[in-house]
């Protein structure tokens, strides 16, 4: 989500893309000549490069607190090194201690549900528990329940799953979704777990049980694992789920959809008539009779991993103390289940690409003698794939004054397998981000579109979230439709490479790259950070955004 109020046109600021970058003509930005030569000389062959080494067997996936996450953060290093970039992490290095825990489930949990005619009436093993990362032994003590249709309480959307439903001291049922009436990117921030989580402890909650209506054999989630970050104190800084502290809950687990339909009918309703009334974008608050108590154990394992941080200082003696920060994460899965006979992980385009166009982006600003006005950060995250927890930490405790970081223009996985034409910025809609990225898309001649799959919740499934949910705009730039043969329909052609290499070991070298388009790529969320970094002031949320009243103050 990055962002220049340069040349700043009425037309960018709508919330649709397409016909803004129409608007706009390449010669509507002169970019001084020593920026378009150094535009000129990323070179396709580097990027292959970073990701053959980033993407090899050798670093086993890069899964976090691994001799070869540690690989890839040497690697990294060594490469902001060699272009000049300034240390920006703690004590005067490059990294950012990230400390995780690993809690799991202890077998022998109890979990009890009591119907209001005082008999058990759950199917087995219905309801699964998630480790509790700060209580060894927790339990939760007979209480009642409610559902709460998906858990959102939105009221400048006119919507409350909470509406006339007292859910003090009870455990909340919630069906993950949003209803179809909200804007693509407020129906992904509201199914954000943690903001659920949050949600219902604002109401008095002190549990959560996310139901499912796919029908599954057994309850995988009973002994299921969960990561969190631990702040300097030893407590919970940063979990998919759980909020520390007294916004938190005491449970969070599954429900099973044979479990739903039971406490459903016990109600006296039903999910076929739940699912009417949340696919009109209309509450469906129950109350669920009986009680549900529960005692379970967890146990840890904590390791440390990093993020890596660099920086270039910019050349005004004012804003040079603002940070534009360019991210990408570093990690991915690790070793896993064999899929066709290959058990790494190697995260080739998820994320090696990513870091790739971050390094790149790094030696486009050290080849300007005149650097721009504000200071760039460069970070490099640990912990995406386990729910964000590298750049939530680092967001929340940045290594340089909070109040310095004005944007974040994150790189996740470009899908670099075809010519790149169009680009989908997710989120720059909700500030004036939206500017800068149709500048920089119309001088490298690119449309920009709207997001072919919002259903895919990519806003929030990516580290630009974590930035968000601080207050800072920020934006993750995705491939658009449009195709060399006019038929524009990439994304059709995305989900079947997805469907076959993504987050699966066959994401490797071995794979279709197209580097041509890794160079785009790079030059055009530079162009972004560079305009944000230029601009006379910092980007700020639109008027009346969402994400602006729930995050950034308005």
């Amino acid at each position: 989500m990055k962002f220049s109020t340069l040349l700043l046109l009425p037309a960018l600021l709508l919330p649709g893309f397409g016909a803004a970058a129409q608007t706009s003509s390449p010669s509507s930005l002169n970019l001084p000549k020593p920026v378009r030569r150094a535009l000129g000389q990323v070179r396709p062959e580097a990027m292959r490069a970073h990701v053959a080494y980033l993407a090899d067997d050798r670093l086993l996936g890069r899964k976090p607190g691994t001799p070869g996450y540690q690989l890839a953060v040497d690697y990294v290093v060594a490469q902001l090194k060699e272009r000049g970039v300034e240390p920006a992490g703690e004590n005067g290095g490059f990294t950012q201690r990230v400390r995780l825990r690993r809690a799991t489930v202890r077998p022998g949990a109890s979990v009890s549900y009591q119907s209001a005619a005082g008999q058990a009436g759950l199917p087995l093993d219905a309801i699964g528990l998630l480790p509790h990362p700060e209580q060894p032994t927790a339990q939760l003590p007979a209480t009642g329940l409610v559902f709460a249709g998906h858990g959102i309480s939105a009221p400048a959307e006119n919507y409350d799953d909470y509406q006339g439903l007292d859910a003090r001291g009870k455990v909340v049922v919630v069906l993950r979704g949003a209803p179809p009436a909200f804007p693509s990117t407020v129906a992904a921030a509201s199914q954000d777990q943690t903001q659920i989580v949050r949600t219902a402890a604002a109401h008095g909650a002190v549990g959560v049980l996310f139901a499912t209506l796919r029908p599954a054999s057994g309850n995988p989630a009973r002994l299921a694992s969960s990561t969190s970050v631990l702040g300097a104190d030893g407590k919970v800084a940063a979990s998919r789920g759980f909020v520390s502290g007294p916004g938190g809950v005491a449970l969070v687990g599954t429900l099973s959809a044979a479990g739903l339909q039971t406490l459903l009918r016990a109600a006296a309703s039903d999910t076929t008539q739940i699912m009417q009334r949340l696919r009109a974008s209309q509450p469906a608050p129950v109350a669920l009779p009986g009680t549900l108590s529960a005692r379970w154990e967890s146990a840890y394992q904590d390791f440390d991993s990093y993020n890596v941080v660099g920086k270039i200082t910019g050349s005004d003696a004012k804003l040079r103390d603002e940070y534009v920060v360019h991210s990408a994460h570093l990690d991915h899965l690790g070793v896993g289940a064999p899929v066709r006979g290959d058990s790494i992980y190697n995260g080739a385009h998820d994320n090696a690409t990513g870091v790739a166009s971050v390094l790149e982006i790094a030696g486009i600003y050290s080849r300007l003698k005149q650097k721009p006005l504000r200071s760039i950060l460069f970070v490099l995250q640990t912990g995406e794939e386990l729910g964000l927890l590298g750049s939530a930490y680092f967001a929340a405790r940045p290594t340089v004054p909070a109040a310095s970081l004005v944007a974040n223009v994150n790189t996740d996985m470009p899908t670099l397998i075809a010519p790149l034409l169009a680009v989908v910025p997710l989120g720059a809609q909700h500030s004036t981000l939206a500017a800068p990225v149709a500048q920089a898309a119309a001088y490298l001649k690119l449309t920009v579109e709207d997001d072919p799959e919002p259903e895919q919740n990519r806003f929030i499934r990516s580290d630009q979230y974590s930035f968000v949910a601080q207050g800072i705009p920020a934006l993750h730039l995705k491939y658009g439709n449009r195709t060399p043969d006019g038929r524009n329909n990439l994304s059709e052609q995305v989900k079947q490479w997805r469907a076959l290499t993504y987050h699966k070991p066959q994401d490797d070298m071995s794979g279709t790259f197209d580097f041509e388009a890794g160079r785009t790529y790079v030059q055009l969320n530079f162009l972004v950070g560079y305009l944000v970094a230029q601009a006379p002031e910092r980007p700020r949320w639109n008027p009346g955004d969402y994400f602006g009243r729930q995050f950034g103050g308005l």
